[in-house]
């Protein structure tokens, strides 16, 4: 199974997670397909650690799809939103 350990499971998971996140929030991004799929991967990092925090994964557990896409949702929207604001 893809993701069980490893940052790599992380960047691949992320690397989904930002295309779908981008497919929920359509709109023109600053940087283009290359920065939402990065925010993907910090989104599935974030997701990862949250859920470590929270106990609801064990360490080097990876985060589950659905997380790492909300994860991806909120780094999104908060990138633009302060990207937004500087080109103003």
């Amino acid at each position: 199974m893809i993701g069980d350990n490893g940052i790599i499971g992380t960047i691949v998971i992320g690397l989904l997670a930002g295309a779908i996140a981008k497919l929920l929030m359509p709109g023109k991004d600053p940087g283009g397909c290359l920065i939402t799929i990065l925010l993907g991967i910090a989104g599935a990092l974030l997701a990862k650690f949250l859920g470590q925090i929270l106990g609801l994964y064990q360490p080097g557990q990876n985060a589950g799809f659905i997380a790492a896409i909300v994860g991806a949702f909120i780094i999104l929207f908060i990138y633009r939103m302060i990207v937004g604001r500087r080109r103003l």
